[in-house]
C-alpha cells in the first residue's frame, strides 16, 4: 500500500498550528450550528483557481462546487447521476444561498480541449468529451473564426461558457423562481491566473469589467 503524500501531512500540520488554531472558535460554531453560506460558487476544478483563496474566504463563508470548466448543465431530472445539479439543489433549497456565481478562469484546460476536440483530454475518454459537449455550439462557432488568435478564441469561449452556464441555471425551477422573487442573484466572473485580475460580468450587457480596487 502506498503511503499518504507527505506534502499533504505537512500542509495539515501547518493548518492545525495556523488557521485552525487562530479560528478554533469559528470551527466549533460551524460544527454545532452547521453552515450558512450566502454565496454558492460554481468554479473549475483547476488547481490554480481556488475560489476560497481568490476571495479570501474563511471557513463556512462559501459553498463551492467545482467541475471541469465550471459548467452548469441544463435541468434534467432523468434519473441519472448529476453531482453539479444536486449541489445546486442543496445550496438553493437547503442552505438558501442568496448569490450564485459562475467563475471561469484563463488558460482553462477544459475550454482549450473543447476548441480542439481531437486532442487530449477529450479523446479518448469515457466522460470528459460528453461533459464538454455542453458547449459544443459555442466552441464550434468560436473555433471557426479565422480572424481570432488562439489566445483570443480561448478567452472568448471561457467567457461565453460563463454566460451559457448562467442561462442553464435559469432552467432549474427552484433557481428561476427564487430569482424572479428577488431572493437569488446570478453572477458571472472570470479570473486571470497570470495577472490575478478578476473580471465581473455585467448582468445586463454580458460584458466583463474589472472592479475598482481603490
Amino acid at each position: 500500500m502506498s503511503e499518504f503524500p507527505e506534502k499533504l501531512i505537512d500542509g495539515y500540520r501547518a493548518f492545525m498550528s495556523g488557521q485552525f488554531k487562530s479560528q478554533s472558535q469559528r470551527y466549533r460554531e460551524l460544527a454545532e450550528a452547521g453552515q450558512k453560506p450566502e454565496t454558492l460558487i460554481v468554479a473549475c476544478c483547476d488547481s490554480r483557481a481556488a475560489p476560497e483563496l481568490i476571495f479570501d474566504a474563511g471557513p463556512g463563508e462559501l459553498f463551492v462546487v467545482r467541475n471541469v470548466a465550471n459548467l452548469v448543465p441544463p435541468y434534467a431530472p432523468d434519473g441519472e447521476y448529476h453531482s453539479t445539479s444536486a449541489a445546486l439543489e442543496f445550496a438553493v433549497q437547503s442552505l438558501k444561498v442568496k448569490n450564485i456565481v459562475v467563475m471561469g478562469h484563463g488558460r482553462c484546460g477544459g475550454i482549450a480541449a473543447a476548441l480542439s476536440p481531437s486532442a487530449e483530454p477529450l479523446s479518448p475518454g469515457d466522460f470528459i468529451g460528453k461533459w464538454m459537449s455542453l458547449i459544443s455550439p459555442a466552441s464550434e462557432a468560436v473555433g471557426a473564426n479565422a480572424l481570432m488568435t488562439d489566445r483570443e478564441r480561448q478567452t472568448a469561449l471561457e467567457r461565453i461558457s460563463i454566460r451559457f452556464s448562467i442561462q442553464n441555471l435559469r432552467t432549474f425551477p427552484c433557481i428561476r423562481i427564487q430569482e424572479q422573487r428577488g431572493r437569488i442573484a446570478l453572477h458571472g466572473a472570470w479570473f486571470d491566473i497570470e495577472l490575478g485580475e478578476l473580471w465581473i460580468m455585467d448582468g445586463q450587457s454580458g460584458d466583463f469589467r474589472r472592479p475598482s480596487l481603490g
